[in-house]
């Protein structure tokens, strides 16, 4: 039985795993409670957020006490998000944002929209932002850090936060991987500055696209609200303070979401304890199936009680035998790949974000490299991180669905104590 199937021995997986569309978990929870919500606002004729019985406002609401916060707000993407949340601290013209080489590029993208340089630094064996890292690459303009809470698995919060501390910079909290991730009994996003979420079709709960921006501190807030909406203070102007605002009103993108997407938000956030409560059982099942490692090291999880539990990953001693592995876990029927060597090129990579490699703008006068405000110097190249590439060029990681039931996670670990023996 324990002849690779590569070898010509039987699968330990004999039946393909159950998928999910597009591999999100709220997605697969679509149902006829978001038909009905999405129907009541389009037989309303109500679209447009700025009314008494707003789904956006309701949303927004539900979200912050789900969360813990004082305040939340709505956005039409979680790229959107991360760039009102930088705006709402401050970061523009002239500041170095600190970032983790292994994240979508939206990340980034954000710090430069924002106007600011990102500064990428490399990630250790959680996959996520290494401290030591962070430390090397602080400068005099370094403003921020972004630690980025991948696939579910809270990042290195407490030492992050500590350098942050140390070093008087704000902390913006990238969770648009890891809606209702907690850490050391917090949800990731409350830890920093202020937090955000993608509600993309891919994530933990959708609404196909939005995004939310969190935070505790009322001025973050109403910064972070101008930036989404240009012509805010005119449809707050009943609601503005008798005192005024707390900062002078400014004009940028429009990030402003429709009460479609405010709808299926608020009922998608309805089923996250449930969503949540299914993959922790998956990955709990999967690990306690796992024997003792001979060829790999699992992923750092500095809480695992806090992890979503909607992934798993091994980091295999060497790039050769990891490439083995997979070819041999695929036979086996748990079909996977390196992060970063298995066919199309895994979307969250560094080294694969070429409008930020090249430094591009859409205007040579918007660039936040070459801004007379910015008297630093970030130079970037393929090969910038090579311990994140190193990592990744190791690392398997096996996703949990919704469709997934307790046996499948315990076959997947099967699978991977096979190989393991096999090549130990």
């Amino acid at each position: 039985m324990d002849r690779l199937a590569i070898h010509g021995g039987p699968k330990a997986i004999a039946e393909p795993l159950p998928g999910t569309p597009g591999g999100g978990h709220g997605v697969s929870l679509l149902g006829d409670e978001e038909v009905a919500a999405a129907t009541e606002v389009l037989r309303s004729g109500r679209l447009f957020r700025f009314h008494p019985e707003s789904r956006v406002r309701h949303f927004e609401r539900a979200a912050a006490h789900w969360i813990g916060v004082e305040h939340a707000l709505m956005v039409n993407s979680g790229t959107s998000a991360l760039i009102c949340a930088l705006s709402g601290l401050g970061i523009g013209p002239g500041d170095e944002v600190i970032l983790p080489g292994y994240t979508y590029i939206a990340t980034a993208a954000a710090v430069v929209a924002a106007g600011a340089v990102p500064v990428v630094g490399e990630i250790d064996d959680s996959l996520g932002l290494d401290p030591l890292d962070v430390e090397r690459k602080i400068t005099r303009h370094t403003r921020a850090i972004i630690p980025v809470h991948m696939q579910g698995v809270p990042a290195r919060l407490a030492d992050l936060c500590a350098i942050a501390r140390d070093h008087d910079l704000l902390v913006i909290e990238d969770c648009c991987q890891c809606i209702g991730g907690r850490y050391r009994g917090r949800v990731v996003g409350t830890w920093g500055h202020a937090g955000a979420w993608s509600l993309n079709y891919f994530k933990i709960i959708t609404c196909g696209e939005g995004g939310l921006v969190f935070t505790n501190d009322d001025l973050v807030y109403e910064r972070a609200s101008f930036a989404a909406d240009p012509a805010l203070p005119m449809w707050m102007r009943d609601a503005t303070p008798e005192e005024g605002w707390l900062s002078e009103p400014f004009s940028t993108q429009c990030y402003r979401p429709s009460e479609l997407l405010g709808a299926i938000a608020t009922v998608q956030l309805q089923k996250l304890d449930r969503i949540l409560a299914h993959t922790r059982s998956l990955k709990q099942a999967f690990l306690s199936a796992l024997d003792e490692p001979r060829c790999y090291a699992l992923q750092h999880v500095d809480d695992p009680e806090g992890d979503c539990g909607i992934s798993a990953a091994i980091i295999v001693r060497d790039a050769e035998l990891a490439l083995k592995f997979a070819a041999a876990l695929t036979a086996e029927g748990l079909p996977c790949g390196t992060a970063h060597n298995d066919g199309f090129p895994d979307r969250h990579i560094y080294r694969y974000w070429d409008s930020i490699l090249g430094k591009g703008a859409h205007t040579p006068a918007a660039s936040p490299w070459t801004d007379p405000r910015y008297q630093g110097s970030t130079e970037y190249s393929i090969e910038m991180c090579p311990r994140t590439l190193d990592i990744l060029d190791r690392a398997l990681r096996f996703g949990f669905t919704m469709t997934m039931q307790v046996e499948h996670a315990r076959a997947m670990a099967s699978a991977i104590n096979k190989v393991d023996r096999a090549f130990g």
